[in-house]
C-alpha cells in the first residue's frame, strides 16, 4: 500500500508508516493540482492543511483508505464526503494537547500579571511597580469551554493553582472527573473569572463568542483562545474589552487566519486596533507546536494509520 505525503510532519510518523510495510511518497512539493492528479494511486494519505479535502478531492481518490491528519482538528476535511466514500479520517489531539494547555496557561498568567508590558516598560527605562500589581489565579474560577482532550489537559496543569474549575461540554459523556464542575453555558458565564476556549471549529462554534456572548458574562474575565480564531468575533471582543467586560485576552489563533493557518490581514481595520490594545497577548498559532508535541503527533499518528491501513488490506 502506498501513503502519500502532502505535507511535511516529523520523521517518526515516516518511521511508524515504513515499519508496517507501507510504501511513502513525498509530496510536500507537489502543486493541488499535482495532489488531485496523483491521488488515485494511494490508500493513506498524511495531511495538515495546505490542500482542502472537499469534493474534487475523494473525486480524485478512488483507492483512498485513511487520512491522517498531523494536528488536532479536522476542520479542514469534509467528514460527510470521507464517512459516504468510506475513508476513515485520523487526528491526533493526544499528541499536543499537554503543550497547547501550557501555552493556554502561559497566556493566562501573563496577562494577570502584565508581564508583556512590564517588559516592554523596562526595557524603555520605565519603572512602574503600582500600575503592573498583578493578580494572582489561586482562588478564580476558570470556566472551560469544550471539555475534550484540550480542555481536560488545561484542567490538569491548573491543579496546583487552587481554582475552582466548572466546565461546559453538552457532548462529552460521560463526565470526566468529579473535580471539575459541570454548568450550562450561562451558568460558566455568570461564575467565570476566567474562560477559556477549547472547542473545534463547528458550524455550531463558529462565531460563538460574539457581541450576545459578552452581553451574558457577569463580571469582568480574562478571556483566553487556543482553540480555533474564527470561534471568536474579534470585533465583538475588542469591544468588549474597551467597555471592561474583558479585562484581557490572549490568543493564538484568530479569526484572520487563512485555512492554511497563514495571515495575510495585518492591514485588516479590527486587526489594527488588536495589535494596539496592550491588554491582548497574542501568538501565531503555536500552542501545540513543542519538539515533544511534534514527536508525539509523529509517533501516535504513524501508528494509528499503521493499524488501519493493515486492517483495510486483510
Amino acid at each position: 500500500m502506498k501513503v502519500l505525503l502532502i505535507d511535511s510532519t516529523h520523521p517518526l510518523l515516516e518511521e511508524s508508516l515504513k515499519n508496517a510495510g507501507l510504501e511513502l511518497v513525498d509530496g510536500t512539493k507537489w502543486t493541488e493540482e499535482e495532489v488531485l492528479s496523483e491521488l488515485h494511486n494511494f490508500e493513506g494519505v498524511v495531511i495538515r492543511s495546505r490542500v482542502p479535502v472537499d469534493t474534487a478531492f475523494f473525486e480524485a481518490a478512488s483507492k483512498l483508505k485513511c487520512i491522517g491528519r498531523f494536528g488536532a482538528g479536522l476542520e479542514n476535511i469534509n467528514l460527510k464526503l470521507a464517512e459516504k466514500h468510506g475513508v476513515t479520517c485520523l487526528n491526533v489531539p493526544e499528541g499536543n494537547r499537554q503543550a497547547v494547555a501550557e501555552h493556554a496557561l502561559g497566556l493566562l498568567l501573563n496577562l494577570m500579571n502584565h508581564i508583556r508590558r512590564a517588559d516592554i516598560e523596562v526595557r524603555s527605562g520605565v519603572w512602574k511597580r503600582h500600575e503592573n500589581t498583578g493578580l494572582e489565579l489561586s482562588g478564580k474560577t476558570v470556566g472551560i469551554i469544550g471539555l475534550g482532550n484540550m480542555g481536560q489537559a488545561f484542567a490538569r496543569v491548573l491543579a496546583g493553582f487552587d481554582v475552582q474549575i466548572i466546565a461546559c461540554d453538552p457532548y462529552i459523556e460521560p463526565w470526566p472527573t468529579p473535580n471539575i464542575e459541570r454548568v450550562t453555558l450561562s451558568e460558566l458565564k455568570a461564575k467565570a473569572d476566567v474562560i477559556s476556549m477549547h472547542v473545534p471549529l463547528t458550524d455550531e462554534t463558529r462565531s460563538m463568542v460574539d457581541a450576545d456572548f459578552w452581553r451574558e458574562v457577569e463580571k469582568p474575565v480574562f478571556f483566553i483562545n487556543t482553540a480555533r480564531g474564527p470561534v471568536v468575533n474579534t470585533e465583538d471582543l475588542l469591544n468588549a474589552i474597551e467597555s471592561g467586560i474583558v479585562l484581557g485576552a490572549g490568543l493564538d489563533v484568530l479569526e484572520f487566519e487563512r485555512k492554511s493557518f497563514k495571515m495575510d490581514a495585518l492591514n485588516h481595520p479590527i486587526f489594527k486596533r488588536l495589535v494596539e490594545s496592550d491588554q491582548v497577548i497574542l501568538s501565531p498559532h503555536v500552542g501545540g507546536w513543542t519538539k515533544e508535541a511534534f514527536e508525539k503527533m509523529g509517533r501516535i499518528l504513524g501508528e494509528k494509520m499503521a493499524g488501519v491501513l493493515r486492517d483495510s488490506g486483510n
